[in-house]
């Protein structure tokens, strides 16, 4: 495979994405900082497919990541592909409005042909490639310039090992027909929706103190507030204000300044600062939420009672038992708080639903309704339908 010096110019960026527009994939990662800010700040792109792979700095002087950006976002016939990449995908929308697209991610699709949750990269690496990632650039200060040789390699291994695992992980989901699988959890990786800040649904969020019209008022207009006093300062929203203190201010609004400084969380210096005017003003003209925006109570069937978490806990041992037979991670399949609602009587779940209604939730169904029992078969626990089970007891 041949490595590009780091790339520095738009003309040699243009020329690069003209060659890769022509694959049938590229993979794709990103080095950023966003510790001490609001908005993550793009150092490094690392790209790459079969044949050839760069790094490209978006810092240096005069640079138009127009050519790079076209090609993730507006180039439907070349796959992206990442691992673990939500965060990458969300910088791409920060700067574009877009996010790419077609997307393929190989943490996601870990789960559908093996029981790995959330593989790490440099695990996914060995496990393929048996290859150990060198894991001494990790904390690298990527704002930094200039960046060393041994940085600019290691973050191109990103995308030169994944280059080589994505073909191998594709050809296995090929084999077990399971592709299908990962249709819809690409899609929402992709979604706009996941990645568009609007200051106005923030509140949603945040654990709300109460249901009372009032406190979620103030919480939905505390939650738009901080977002734009952290977007103009360009610091993490939690250096404004920290969830929890929103949410009691929310619930328990101070009636002066000079009350925020028995605040929790706030210093005493809010009770005579500018930001804590702006803050009382929030406070002081907050509208009650109207009744269109209060949230939907949880659907939920009967409580549990000893008996429900005694089948919840049956659910999520036929859980595991399938997981391991087919060999997919259960967390793919679905997550405990479905099984309880299942439990519970609740009916309209996603795994009543598709391809995973025919590999697990049928039997799940069936094990709430009695139709099904756990049974030892050569020292190993398997479901088996309870008639069956029944004429295999007469025959004997």
């Amino acid at each position: 495979m041949k490595i590009h010096p780091l790339i520095t110019t738009t003309d040699k960026l243009a020329d690069l994405c003209s060659r890769l527009s022509q694959s049938e994939f590229v993979t794709v990662d990103t080095e950023f900082m966003r510790e001490s800010t609001y908005w993550p700040e793009l150092c490094l792109v690392q790209i790459a497919n079969e044949h050839e792979a760069a790094a490209i700095d978006p810092m240096a002087e005069g640079i138009d990541l127009a050519p790079l950006l076209e090609l993730l976002t507006g180039n439907e016939d070349v796959l992206k592909v990442f691992h673990a990449g939500g965060q990458d995908v969300e910088i791409i929308y920060n700067l574009t409005g877009k996010t790419p697209h077609p997307i393929f991610d190989t943490q996601i699709a870990m789960m559908a042909i093996s029981q790995s949750e959330q593989i790490g990269y440099a695990n996914l690496v060995e496990s393929w490639l048996g290859t150990t990632v060198d894991k001494g650039a990790r904390f690298t200060d990527w704002s930094r310039r200039p960046l060393t040789d041994r940085q600019i390699e290691y973050a191109i291994g990103d995308v030169t090992y994944l280059s080589q695992i994505f073909p191998m992980i594709l050809k296995k989901l090929i084999k077990t027909g399971r592709g299908d699988w990962l249709d819809i959890e690409m899609e929402k990786l992709a979604d706009p929706e996941n990645y568009r800040n609007d200051p106005s649904v923030l509140w949603r969020r945040i654990r709300a103190p109460s249901r009372n019209a009032h406190v979620l008022g103030r919480l939905k207009d505390l939650a738009a507030w901080r977002e734009g006093e952290a977007q103009d300062k360009n610091i993490p929203r939690g250096r404004i204000m920290r969830d929890e203190t929103m949410a009691d201010i929310a619930s328990h609004p101070p009636k002066s300044q000079a009350d925020l400084a028995k605040v929790r969380g706030l210093s005493g210096a809010w009770r005579e600062n500018d930001i804590g005017k702006r803050l009382m003003k929030v406070i002081k003209n907050a509208e009650a939420l109207p009744s269109d925006e209060m949230p939907e109570k949880p659907q939920r069937g009967a409580p549990l009672g000893k008996e429900g978490a005694l089948v919840a806990d049956l659910l999520k041992l036929l859980l595991k038992i399938r997981a391991r037979e087919i060999d997919v991670a259960a967390r793919l399949l679905t997550r405990s708080g479905e099984l309880e609602s299942l439990a519970a009587g609740v009916r309209d779940l996603p795994i009543l639903n598709g391809w995973r209604y025919e590999v697990f939730g049928r039997d799940a169904l069936e094990l709430v309704e009695g139709k099904l029992a756990f049974a030892v078969v050569k020292g190993k626990l398997k479901m088996t339908h309870v008639d069956e089970m029944a004429g295999a007891l007469r025959a004997e």
